[in-house]
């Protein structure tokens, strides 16, 4: 299968000029990719969500910096503006590098189930392994950039809680439907990032997705994961309970929206469209 469509512009020669993938395009390059993830070994499945883990931690770090430094200079709106964006950066690292994040296997490592090709208990082992080692390899960063960055000079303290309490701030239902939102977005990511082929098109539809995210401090199971245990290692006020909570329901919510608002939905609608 071809990864573009082209077509002969007579604006420009004749020249070809590239096409966003069709849906049913999509969804067969999804199915593959979802294939190819599920037939991974085991280890390597769990390198690349340690390696998710630990680039996507660079977001929150990026965040706490710039609120150390802005906090007081900036205006509050262009300050929270200006973190959501800070907030994508790991997750530049993540979906271009190729890395195994959860989120997006909460839509597309459905597909194939949906489709016949795999079952449940592939999907369940690929979504246990791969975020087992986010949260390792998010843990261990979380540790470092709070024992670290203080002492460098680049953090202060105190701008751990400020990016950790948004999330721990709510009751359990409005988090978990925070987290859907999320989980639903990030599988519009997966698709949308399928869709276009240039590397700088996917670099701006990441970065959307992703502020989106950040700015209205929506729960992602993997990014939270960081910036919840920074929080609990900084203040009182968020205890571990806070942080083993924040994960359970960011998980769950997360898992449903990616697999029930992106992968089951544009399954059917694509599906039933080929079978007119």
């Amino acid at each position: 299968m071809n990864d573009r469509e082209t077509d002969a512009d007579p604006d420009t020669g004749g020249s070809p000029v590239e096409h966003v993938l069709s849906q049913e395009e999509v969804l067969a390059a999804q199915l593959e990719l979802g294939l190819d993830e599920l037939r991974r070994p085991l280890d390597g499945l769990f390198l690349s969500g340690v390696s998710a883990g630990l680039d996507i931690g660079f977001g929150p770090l990026f965040m706490a910096a710039l609120y150390t430094a802005a906090t007081g200079v900036w205006s509050e709106p262009t300050l929270d503006s200006s973190l959501g964006i800070l907030y994508s950066v790991g997750f530049v690292f993540v979906v271009l590098g190729r890395a195994s994040l959860f989120t997006e296997h909460t839509s597309l490592a459905v597909l194939p189930v949906l489709d016949g090709r795999a079952d449940l208990r592939q999907l369940l082992r690929l979504w246990g392994i791969v975020y087992l080692g986010n949260v390792i390899g998010g843990a261990f960063f979380a540790v470092a950039m709070v024992y670290t960055a203080p002492a460098y000079g680049i953090v202060d303290p105190s701008a751990f809680a400020h990016v950790a309490r948004p999330l721990v701030a709510h009751p359990p239902v409005v988090t978990f439907f925070a987290a859907v939102l999320a989980g639903w977005l990030m599988g519009l990511l997966s698709w949308l990032v399928t869709a276009v082929r240039e590397t700088s098109t996917q670099l701006a539809v990441v970065v959307l997705v992703t502020t989106v995210i950040g700015f209205a401090h929506l729960p992602h199971s993997v990014a939270g994961n960081v910036e919840v245990l920074a929080g609990a290692l900084v203040t009182p006020a968020i205890t571990l309970g806070d942080y083993v909570r924040f994960l359970l329901i960011a998980v769950a919510g997360n898992a449903v929206g990616g697999s029930v608002f992106v992968a089951l939905l544009k399954y059917g609608y694509v599906v039933r469209g080929l079978d007119r």
